[in-house]
Formats: C-alpha cells, sequence, structure tokens
C-alpha cells in the first residue's frame, strides 16, 4: 500500500505561498546588514578614535579588517553553501554574524573590535552567496525570479545609499556601539523568518581546495599588514618587509598550486579570455576608487571640516544618492548602447572628472567640490552592472557561479587595497588640501586604466565564452 507523506515544510515551493516579498526581505537582511556595515562605519570612525583612542592605522584596520576576511572566504563560502546546503549555512553565517556584531558592539579597546570585525567579515563571506543561491532556488518562475531579482538589487543599493546617513543617526542618537548592535534584532528576524519561509537546497559535494583557500588567506592578510603597518612602521622595518616577501612568496605559490591542483578556486577556463581577466581587474578599480574616497570623505568631512557623524552622514548623501542613481539609470544605458561603450564612457569621463577636482579642488568652493563627487560616482555605478553582465556573457552559462565568485572577491580585494592607498595618503601627507589632490590623482589613474583595459580588452571584440561553454 502506497503511504502518503506530507511534506515537510521545508521543501514547499514558496511560490504557492502568498509571501513572496516577505522572503525576499528575508534573504535581502543579510546583504543589507554587510552593506551597511561597509558604509556606515565609516561615519563612526573619528568616535571610535577618541573613545578607544584608537590610531589612523588602527582606523584602517577597522574598515579592511571586515574586508579582508570577507574577500578571503568568499569563495570558500560560496563552496560551503554546495556542499552543505544554502539554508544551513545562511542561517550559520547569519549567527556568526551576529555574535561578532556584539563584540563589536561591546569592544573594550581597539584591538578587540578589530579582531571582532575581522569575524564580522568571516561571517559576511559565509551568509552573502548562500543569499543569491536561496533567491534563485526560492522562485521558481523565471518571470517571478527576474522581478525579485530587480526589486533584490533595489533594496541593496538602497543599503548602500542610506548607510552613511543611518550610521550618522545612530552615532549622533546612541553613540558609535549602535552601528553594529543595530544587527542584533534584525539578524535574529533573518534567522527566524529563514526557517520559517525558506526552503532547503539540494547539496551538491564539491571537494575544497583548503591548500588554496589558506593561501589566499594568507596573502591577503600579509598585504594588509604590508599596505597598512607600513607607513606606521616603516617601510623598511622588519616586520613590513618580511610581510611584503610573504605576499610575493605565497602568490608564487598559489599561482602553481592552482595550475597543477586537482581542484583549483576557479575553472581554469575562465582565464582563457582575455576579457574576463581585465573585466576582473576593471572591478578591482572600480572598488578601489568607490571604498577608498568613501573612506577619504568621511574623515575629511568630520576632521577638516568639523561636521559630526550625523552632518557627515548628511553631506556623504548626494554622493551615495549618485550611486543608487548610477545604478538604476545602467540598465537603461546598456539597452541603448552597447555595454561596452557605455563602460568606457563613464570610466573615461569619471577620469576627467578627478582629474579636475585633483588638480582645481584648492580653488573650487565646497559646493562645486561634492556636485564633481557626485558626477564621478554616479559616472562610475553606471559603469558597475554593465561589468557584471559583461563578466556572466563571458563565462557562460556554465561558468556563471565562478565568474560571480570571482569578480565579487576581486571587488572586495579591491576596496581593501582603497582604503588601505587612502590611509597611507592621510599618514604621510599633512594637510589636506594636498591629501585631496593627491587622492583625486590616484582615482584619476584608476578610473584611465579601466578606461584603457575597457578599450584593449572588451571593446574590440564582441565577448566569447570561454571553451566548452
Amino acid at each position: 500500500m502506497n503511504m502518503v507523506t506530507k511534506p515537510d515544510l521545508d521543501e514547499v515551493p514558496v511560490s504557492t505561498r502568498n509571501d513572496s516579498l516577505l522572503v525576499l526581505f528575508t534573504l535581502a537582511i543579510g546583504f543589507v546588514m554587510a552593506m551597511i556595515d561597509v558604509t556606515a562605519v565609516n561615519v563612526a570612525l573619528p568616535d571610535i578614535s577618541r573613545n578607544l583612542s584608537v590610531p589612523l592605522t588602527g582606523l584602517v584596520w577597522v574598515i579592511d579588517g571586515y574586508t579582508l576576511t570577507f574577500a578571503a572566504l568568499l569563495l570558500a563560502g560560496g563552496a560551503l553553501a554546495d556542499r552543505f546546503g544554502s539554508k544551513r549555512v545562511y542561517q550559520a553565517g547569519l549567527t556568526f554574524f551576529l555574535l561578532s556584531s556584539a563584540l563589536c558592539g561591546t569592544a573594550p579597546s581597539g584591538d578587540v573590535l578589530i579582531g571582532a570585525r575581522l569575524l564580522q567579515g568571516a561571517g559576511a563571506a559565509m551568509f552573502m552567496p548562500s543569499s543569491l543561491s536561496l533567491l534563485t532556488h526560492t522562485f521558481e518562475d523565471e518571470r517571478t525570479r527576474i522581478k525579485m531579482f530587480s526589486i533584490w538589487s533595489a533594496m541593496v543599493g538602497a543599503s548602500v545609499a542610506v548607510g552613511p546617513l543611518i550610521g550618522g543617526v545612530l552615532v549622533h542618537l546612541f553613540g558609535w556601539r549602535s552601528v553594529f548592535l543595530i544587527n542584533l534584532p534584525l539578524g535574529l528576524f533573518g534567522i527566524a523568518m529563514t526557517q520559517l519561509l525558506v526552503p532547503a537546497t539540494p547539496k551538491h559535494e564539491r571537494p575544497l581546495s583548503m591548500i588554496s583557500h589558506g593561501l589566499g588567506v594568507l596573502i591577503l592578510g600579509a598585504l594588509s599588514f604590508f599596505l597598512i603597518e607600513g607607513p606606521n612602521l616603516g617601510w623598511l622595518s622588519a616586520p613590513v618587509l618580511s610581510a611584503a616577501v610573504i605576499t610575493v612568496m605565497t602568490v608564487l605559490a598559489l599561482v602553481h598550486q592552482e595550475r597543477r591542483g586537482a581542484h583549483p578556486l576557479l575553472p581554469r577556463a575562465l582565464f582563457e579570455t582575455s576579457s574576463f581577466t581585465a573585466i576582473n581587474v576593471i572591478g578591482f578599480l572600480f572598488n578601489f576608487s568607490m571604498f577608498g574616497l568613501i573612506f577619504l570623505l568621511s574623515l575629511y568631512l568630520q576632521q577638516a571640516r568639523g561636521a559630526d557623524a550625523l552632518q557627515a552622514g548628511s553631506q556623504l548623501a548626494p554622493m551615495m544618492v549618485g550611486i543608487a542613481v548610477g545604478n538604476l539609470l545602467s540598465g537603461r544605458c546598456s539597452a541603448r548602447f552597447r555595454m561596452s561603450n557605455v563602460m568606457l564612457v563613464c570610466s573615461g569621463a569619471a577620469a576627467l572628472t578627478a582629474l579636475i577636482v585633483a588638480v582645481g579642488q584648492p580653488f573650487m568652493p565646497y559646493s562645486l567640490f561634492m556636485l564633481c563627487v557626485t558626477i564621478m560616482s554616479l559616472l562610475a555605478a553606471v559603469a558597475i552592472p554593465a561589468m557584471t553582465t559583461l563578466a556572466m556573457q563571458t563565462a557562460g552559462r556554465a561558468y556563471a557561479n565562478s565568474a560571480a565568485a570571482a569578480l565579487n572577491a576581486n571587488r572586495q580585494i579591491g576596496a581593501l587595497v582603497g582604503v588601505a592607498s587612502m590611509g597611507i595618503i592621510l599618514h604621510t601627507v599633512p594637510d589636506w588640501t594636498a591629501r585631496l589632490s593627491l587622492a583625486f590623482a590616484t582615482l584619476t589613474l584608476a578610473y584611465g586604466v579601466v578606461s584603457l583595459l575597457v578599450y584593449r580588452f572588451v571593446s574590440v571584440s564582441r565577448p566569447t565564452a570561454p571553451r566548452g561553454v
């Protein structure tokens, strides 16, 4: 006799229930918290410095510590989601993120705060890939899935845009610790609602290349130490030189491991096309510029212009709104013009705008300065979604997940290096006028290299998928 069993709640398709938006919000919580943490913490830095006696080098670690472990473990997070199931890893990542957020919010010293930020990044690396995977599997109908992805992208973009303002309000009303403690109720809600509403996804046994992942963590750790502690300890000091040597040697070891190892971090076929490699460098440079600038301006507004955290968040709002508007305009621009041309024009115009600021900033009124910053950020934001789409087209469907993971990891590394580079400028140049000119000259170079890469490797011919796709 056949037995009719009641399906487990986790296996019931969410599309049969009328809670799609609630599920979408549940799966966006992790991403939103992570994005707000990236931008909101910047406006809290002066208060953290005063309260915990954290020097400039420590403030760079507060930002980059999070990005370091996030970037280093992002690929591992995707592999863990395949191996143990996206739902389980998503909830575990949120739990880890909440515990480390609580440690950040109660940190008695700068060292403890930096350590907790490292743990936060590890939690984010666990739940970020799982969030997208769950979104894909939860909404089975293609039209519904596209609609949900559009709303999800808008929510994430909005969280980036309002991050500094939210951070400013929280710091102004409740102190800098609230920037981290606000994650607790949001995360607990996300964990509970995921258990109730989100179906489990199938597991895929996937070998983990522990050697390659370990080498990746060591590379980013040594590189971060070199860039952040170099201005503080001296570029020729033994610890800094040792970090440089470790970085170079570990990179060589990772390249050898990836070429010869049985289970590389990324499919080797992806890098057979020069356009895919170029797009990853472009992603690095975009985040280098954008997150480096947010870090720089957050300190400039409060240290040079005397703004408090709330005022700094408000004054950063035009730039962040420019980023959000640019993301929204990108689809329309790419629909009318070739995506590589959109990237070329926008990156070239961003480079020109940065050059104008680098040369004319000492003579600019503040309103014109911020207008240029907003225009530059909007231009970059128009180009970034086109870049992501081109990366996916170049990779093809068979390598889509690996391509997305590689691009996201490289962008996070770009953010890490961008913040560290701005820290070097702040540490070595004493005057804010000279600091801004040098910083925007650096951004001019970064956007100029983006234009060159697009023209040389992306615009020449239509991207082709790697062999075997």
